[in-house]
């Protein structure tokens, strides 16, 4: 099985953020890909993401479907701003949620997650604050979503930092994990790849990492560096330069994940 991250700059133009989406899917297509994983805000980057989403969601979920479709993959739409919970239920006071969306290779919509930890902080950059519950409203599940092979996890970039989330997908029975991030350039280089490493050891998966790279307006910068590490923590592909969209491929060898399973017992020995 072959999987892969594509890396994006997205901004408020979401014309142009599909034909980055598709071109990377077209790519995807033509090396081979299975799995391909989006990074958050992928379709939409900007401060109108309920105004956009009101309007639009359902235009937009036809498009990743025919996208997915026409290249015969699968596709990890992550995020895209939703007005409604997975119940069906509108979010209230004009929030949205932020939501990976799995479709496979026929187009159909298989799986969601929403992200359940929302970025409010201080980061000290030119952005200063980051407030993302003002727009959204927070997940309230951690699912797995099932695919050919094997279960994925989803962890939405802040979600990353948060340890016993990971851990309880890994308990439900984890194979490889997701993670479509806009982590910024300052945090992003303190901590994106010694997070997605950690994760990946502690939990023995495979880690997916796509990550927003670039100047997005003047005071927001990604850090990007998007890439595939595996269960014993090796980073098999890693994106470098950022600004320009560009995919991260690897390949998920279940086999030998097994075997690192059962030659370090991590989960045999847990004592929680």
């Amino acid at each position: 099985m072959h999987v892969a991250a594509l890396e994006l700059c997205s901004g408020d133009d979401i014309s142009a953020n599909q034909r980055a989406i598709a071109d990377g899917m077209t790519s995807a297509r033509e090396q081979g890909v299975d799995l391909l994983v989006l990074p958050e805000n992928c379709l939409v980057f900007g401060p109108d993401a309920a105004g956009l989403a009101a309007q639009h969601h359902a235009q937009w979920l036809t498009w990743f479907a025919e996208q997915a479709r026409a290249n015969d993959l699968w596709l990890l739409a992550g995020t895209v701003p939703l007005p409604y919970r997975p119940d069906g239920s509108a979010v209230p006071n004009g929030r949205v949620r932020s939501a990976c969306l799995l479709f496979d290779a026929s187009g159909n919509l298989v799986g969601r997650y929403d992200k359940r930890h929302l970025f409010d902080a201080q980061v000290g950059d030119a952005q200063g604050a980051y407030r993302e519950s003002a727009r959204y409203e927070p997940g309230t599940e951690i699912n797995l979503l099932a695919t050919p092979w094997g279960q994925l996890g989803v962890l939405t970039c802040y979600d990353l930092r948060f340890p016993e989330q990971a851990r309880a997908l890994r308990q439900a029975g984890a194979d490889i994990f997701a993670v479509p991030a806009a982590f910024t350039a300052k945090t992003g280089e303190a901590h994106w790849q010694v997070l997605l490493r950690a994760r990946a050891i502690e939990n023995q998966c495979m880690f997916i990492g796509a990550g927003q790279g670039g100047q997005h307006s003047v005071t927001r910068q990604t850090w990007g560096h998007s890439q595939i590490i595996d269960a014993w923590g090796q980073v098999l592909a890693e994106r470098t330069m950022t600004s320009q969209p560009a995919l991260v491929i690897a390949e998920f060898d279940c086999e030998q994940q097994q075997a690192w399973r059962e030659q370090m017992p991590v989960e045999a020995h847990r004592l929680d």
